[in-house]
């Protein structure tokens, strides 16, 4: 039930990307991402719902071919299958919360 921070192994994703996956049950997941400035999560969509809430840094994120730039406090809600992917523009850290959980990630 609790998810201790410092316990949580790290991932490289993407060149300049790293993941900690925070906490999970079936139903729902939750990840911190760090990015560098200037990289990127890919193109990509999954069946999950997402949303992200930008805790530092800003982003350029793409949804179903809208842009927009987030920043600190912001966030962005992707659909199920809906065509995403995200430029860093100041380095930064998002986390991401899936429904259900994404077994991909264990």
């Amino acid at each position: 039930m609790f998810g201790f921070n410092e316990e949580k192994a790290i991932t490289n994703c993407e060149p300049g990307v790293t993941r900690k996956i925070l906490n999970y049950s079936e139903k729902v997941m939750m990840c911190e991402l760090h990015f560098d400035k200037g990289a990127k999560g890919n193109f990509h969509h999954h069946p999950h719902e997402q949303v992200t809430y930008i805790v530092s840094g800003a982003f350029d994120f793409t949804v179903d071919g809208e842009t927009k730039t987030v920043r600190a406090g912001d966030s962005v809600l992707m659909p199920g299958n809906s065509e995403h992917g995200v430029t860093c523009v100041e380095e930064g850290v998002i986390v991401d919360v899936f429904a259900p959980m994404r077994e991909d990630f264990l």
